[in-house]
């Protein structure tokens, strides 16, 4: 079985690269099939709420749908033919323009004359001179002697007949496919949005039939999320296209629906989409006018409405970041024009915003989350602790200084720095790690947790102070004896419930691990220590902290005992009977948790030793006036 099991893990890769191989190859060979299916699946989310919206106001379902696609398909008939009667009449007449171009040729010729680039044209011309002229003339015209004639040829076609299907379906194929296809896109669209409950279960079959509640809603919440990312793109989009025809139209550049329509759709490829888009127009500009104010006037239009749209319509529209990366986003686009050539470019981004989100709702599909969203892939414990097995000091702190900004320094340490000490327990016992690169870890994970503790001491004392009642008594301040159960992973923990302390109030003594639980008994008795704190990290630790627990309470009654269980996931119930059961008063798993109780045992104990003392004095009072 061990060999069995080797064997299995040792194919695993070449495994995942052959699936790998097998989804590539589908999605080539099957785009004619999977770029409608696309196609279709997107714009049944962006239809889908104005259908929805429609069958509340009374209208049922059938006519909704046919409605919106019938709308739909107008819609983008009516913006074809204007596009393409325009395109047509650009064609027509470029002619009209060469003499600009001519005069605009010349003018830079004439500025660059006598410069860097007239220089380098002379020198290429004169190498290229020299290469061609033959270095032998008596050899080259031999050469050409030796040549043979040259011979007619003719070539003469078949006779065909008045109907040549071949010439036929080359020139009405590449019309009728994108027809076809268009028509198909249509019958999806339809079809999806008829019949989108019954896919909706059909998937819900699929991917989470054993967690049926809680796939549902995620399957809700993913389309309509996906539905509302795309409308808002949708006009988004649309506004930026309507914009610059706009802007085109007031600064005179002809043909501004074409060039408005041309920006709206480049505008779905992030960050390039709309600098593509006035390329174009930008080149007619320069080829139709003799100055070059209006290029300029065309460049500052895009430019103004691109900052316009990404600085405040993106932000109010979207509300919520759809949850893709920059560099996967720029990726994303790379591979799907790379397989699906110009549509493909179009889809790319709202295909990555769907596999995204997703990922993020779907459990099947969770490895799109992972790779294309813009979440941390590791969790902030995990970064650090890698850090920390990296010997990065530097990057471990800014990993987390940057958790300071959102957290409170004791949800750092519960968060961040006490898993790392679990990991680097876990590691050690199963020799990952060694002793020196975990005293090394160690050592900075004190350094992190001080740093942390003065930013935040510095954030606190930088805001206006409250003013604080003053007590008429104030309470001695209270000994607090911190025992770690087995190692200097535990000391190094109670080394942050230290920092945690204020030391105004109680003086915090952190024990070394090299003592016995005897040594500490009597270290316990004889400074008369009110409150032991017991830092027993897991994994491992509850046998030690039991012992110490017992020890104490057989010879210190009146002492109160607090145990510490950081990280414990489960199973916290058991944990606190067995401490309690060998002597503990309170059993916390929280830092947060043990300073609460600390804090709140601080006035119970000071007001006892404050008693203590008063019973103290007058004994000593009395043995004075009896002698």
């Amino acid at each position: 079985m061990p060999a069995q099991h080797d064997r299995l893990y040792f194919l695993r890769p070449f495994v995942l690269l052959a699936s790998l191989g097998i989804v590539l190859c589908l999605l080539y060979f099957a785009r004619a099939v999977l770029i409608p299916l696309a196609l279709a699946v997107l714009l049944t989310f962006l239809l889908a709420p104005v259908v929805t919206s429609l069958q509340r106001r009374g209208l049922p379902r059938g006519p909704a749908v046919l409605a919106v696609v019938l709308a739909a398909c107008g819609l983008f008939v009516v913006i074809g033919w204007v596009v393409a009667s325009q395109a047509t009449a650009l064609v027509d007449s470029l002619p009209n323009y060469e003499d600009n171009l001519d005069e605009k040729i010349a003018t830079l010729r004439d500025m660059s004359q006598g410069g860097f680039v007239d220089k380098i044209q002379a020198a290429t011309d004169r190498i290229r001179r020299e290469m061609s002229e033959p270095a032998d003339p008596v050899s080259a015209a031999a050469l050409e002697a030796l040549k043979p004639d040259p011979q007619l040829v003719q070539i003469v076609h078949e006779e065909e007949g008045p109907f040549n299907l071949a010439q036929l379906w080359t020139l009405a194929g590449p019309l009728l496919e994108p027809l076809a296809m268009a028509g198909v896109v249509v019958v999806l669209v339809m079809f999806l949005l008829l019949r989108r409950e019954d896919m909706r279960d059909r998937l819900i079959s699929l991917l989470g039939r054993g967690r049926l509640t809680l796939t549902t809603k995620a399957l809700d919440e993913a389309g309509h999320r996906i539905s509302r990312y795309l409308l808002m793109q949708w006009i988004i989009n649309s506004s930026f296209g309507v914009a610059v025809a706009a802007g085109l139209f007031v600064i005179g550049v002809p043909y501004a629906l074409m060039w408005g329509f041309l920006a709206a759709v480049l505008r779905y490829i992030p960050y390039l989409g709309p600098w593509l888009a006035a390329l174009l127009p930008l080149a007619l500009s320069i080829l139709i006018t003799r100055g070059w104010l209006t290029p300029l006037a065309v460049v500052g239009l895009f430019l103004a409405l691109e900052t316009t749209t990404n600085m405040f319509l993106e932000p109010w529209l979207y509300g919520r970041n759809v949850g893709v990366s920059d560099a996967a986003s720029i990726i994303a686009i790379a591979f799907w024009t790379w397989l699906w050539g110009p549509i493909g470019l179009v889809l790319a981004f709202p295909l990555t915003v769907c596999l995204a989100v997703l990922g993020r709702y779907v459990p099947a599909l969770k490895f799109f989350d992972t790779l294309l969203g813009d979440r941390p892939a590791l969790e902030p414990h995990v970064g650090f602790y890698q850090r920390l097995l990296a010997n990065d000091q530097d990057e471990a702190s800014e990993i987390a200084e940057e958790r300071l900004k959102q957290s409170s320094l004791e949800a750092i340490y519960d968060d961040v720095l006490v898993p790392a000490l679990s990991y680097g327990r876990s590691d050690l016992e199963g020799d990952l790690v060694d002793d020196d690169q975990q005293r090394k870890m160690l050592r900075v994970i004190r350094e992190v947790a001080d740093e942390l503790a003065e930013q935040s001491r510095a954030a606190v004392s930088a805001e206006p102070a409250e003013p604080r009642p003053t007590a008429e008594s104030p309470l001695p301040r209270v000994s607090l004896l911190a025992c770690p159960a087995r190692d200097e992973v535990d000391e190094t923990a109670l080394h942050l419930l230290a920092v945690l302390i204020d030391p105004e109030k109680c003086e915090v003594q952190v024990t070394p691990p090299s003592l016995l639980t005897t040594e500490v008994a009597a270290l316990v008795e004889q400074q008369q220590i009110k409150l032991v704190c017991i830092g027993a990290l897991p994994p491992g630790g509850l046998a030690h902290a039991r012992l110490l627990c017992k020890r104490l309470r057989a010879c210190c009654q009146d002492v109160k005992i607090i145990v510490t269980r950081w990280g414990l996931k489960s199973p916290l119930d058991k944990n606190r009977d067995q401490l309690q059961s060998a002597g503990a008063d309170y059993v916390t798993f929280s830092m947060a948790e043990t300073r609460k109780q600390v804090l709140a045992l601080l006035p119970l104990i000071g007001d006892q030793m404050q008693q203590d003392d008063g019973r103290r004095e007058a004994t000593v009072e009395r043995v004075k006036q009896s002698a």
